[in-house]
């Protein structure tokens, strides 16, 4: 069964109100790749400023799947620039894994124990044939602060954006 509880995995002194930002991968990393990719995220945090003063941030990989970058900005703003380095950052690991990451229309169920993906044009057809309901969990990567991340990410499809979808 897949822990939907992620809060021991998130780092801990960061406000609630500190800033999320989620990316997807179309598929899940393989091991090799994941180790591989820890130490590209530690030497962004260790580099990641903003105006010239440190970001107090936090980026891991959850489920195999979930780029995850938080930053408090109880002492240091994260602006455009810094918000771009990030960027930059996950559009190299899509060219060094042959991975997609920025892809919105893109969405993540926990179906029968596992992560599925659908593409929002499809969710229709999920929902008439019953491969999903609408108590199915959905990852809600529009969650922008920490506290959103904690109690909101991995919800019911009825209580997210989706739910205007259901008939």
């Amino acid at each position: 069964m897949i822990q939907t509880d992620i809060t021991e995995h998130l780092p801990t002194g960061f406000a609630p109100q500190s800033k999320v930002w989620i990316y997807q991968a179309s598929r899940m990393f393989l091991i090799g790749e994941a180790l591989q990719l820890e130490p590209m995220l530690q030497n962004f945090l260790s580099q990641w400023n903003s105006h010239g003063e440190p970001v107090k941030g936090f980026a891991n990989l959850f489920f195999g799947q979930f780029l995850i970058f938080i930053a408090d900005e109880t002492q240091t703003h994260v602006g455009g620039c810094s918000t771009d380095t990030s960027v930059q950052l996950v559009k190299q690991i899509q060219q060094k894994f042959s991975v997609e990451m920025l892809n919105r229309q893109i969405l993540a169920f926990i179906v029968k124990d596992k992560i599925e993906t659908l593409p929002l044009a499809q969710l229709n057809y999920a929902l008439d044939n019953h491969f999903i309901t609408e108590n199915t969990l959905y990852f809600n990567n529009t969650v922008l602060t920490l506290e959103e991340l904690k109690n909101r990410w991995i919800i019911p499809l009825k209580e997210s954006w989706l739910a205007t979808k259901l008939k």
